[in-house]
């Protein structure tokens, strides 16, 4: 089952979705074109992996690390499907980022990988644009690179965990203005779903609509304002996401 948050007609629903149909809360089907797709859930902690894949880290310049290296994200980082995202005028180096993200279904603490599963509720898409330009040091490495209003475009939906049989394989690809331009797979996770799961909840307590972005593969390119990008995983769907430019901030 793929579940979505959507406004429809100034109110907010939750909905399932078959096909380009839309089964809201309250019974009405309508089309997906009458909607604003909205992030599929209110996100609890968002818990996000850099260099998560050797060939990404590798591209960086990075050595692979030896331990996770998490960092949190805050909700006004996320954007539903076919948002607008801006691009600051001072950044030259905006890039996409495919990412497999793990929606938490249950509280859990000190959860072993065996058990790890049995904490996920389902999966969904995020494409957690990196502002490299921003890129201090392992003091401060990502709160002004990951944490922009609107950074993150997530859904279209979470698909239930039951409907995806192989979470550790799929095919992660993006599209900038239909060209592919990024592929690779879950497979090649340096740090797999349960273990982020088990090192996680070792130290603190995982709850209900929590979310770990996994991190992307190698390919990262840089993205211009208009530019269409269409983030992709196999069994899950495709994201959509405009880059639009930056406005000045209003003066009060």
């Amino acid at each position: 089952m793929k579940k979505a948050r959507v406004s429809y007609k100034g109110n907010v629903y939750g909905a399932t979705v078959e096909g380009d149909q839309l089964l809201l809360e309250f019974g009405q089907t309508v089309h997906e074109s009458e909607v604003t797709w909205l992030p599929p859930l209110e996100a609890g902690t968002i818990f996000a992996l850099g260099l998560n894949f050797a060939d990404h880290a590798s591209e960086l310049a990075f050595n692979a690390p030896k331990e996770p290296l998490v960092f949190l994200k805050g909700p006004n980082t996320l954007i539903g499907h076919h948002g607008e995202t801006p691009r600051p005028t001072d950044v030259t180096h905006m890039h996409y980022e495919c990412e497999l993200a793990v929606v938490i279904g249950r509280q859990g603490k000190n959860i072993t990988k065996d058990e790890a599963y049995d904490y996920v509720a389902g999966y969904t898409i995020a494409n957690d644009y990196a502002f490299r330009d921003y890129l201090e040091n392992y003091y401060r490495p990502n709160f002004r690179v990951k944490n922009r209003d609107n950074c993150t475009p997530i859904g279209p939906w979470i698909v239930d965990k039951d409907d995806v049989s192989a979470p550790m394989n799929l095919a992660l690809r993006t599209y900038v203005n239909g060209t592919l331009e990024q592929e690779g797979s879950t497979k090649d996770m340096i740090f797999s779903v349960p273990y982020l799961i088990e090192y996680l909840s070792s130290f603190m307590t995982l709850n209900e609509g929590d979310v770990i972005l996994t991190g992307t593969p190698k390919g990262p390119t840089k993205v211009n304002v208009g530019d269409e990008v269409v983030t992709e995983i196999e069994g899950i769907g495709r994201l959509a996401n405009t880059i639009i430019e930056e406005q000045p901030a209003p003066i009060s």
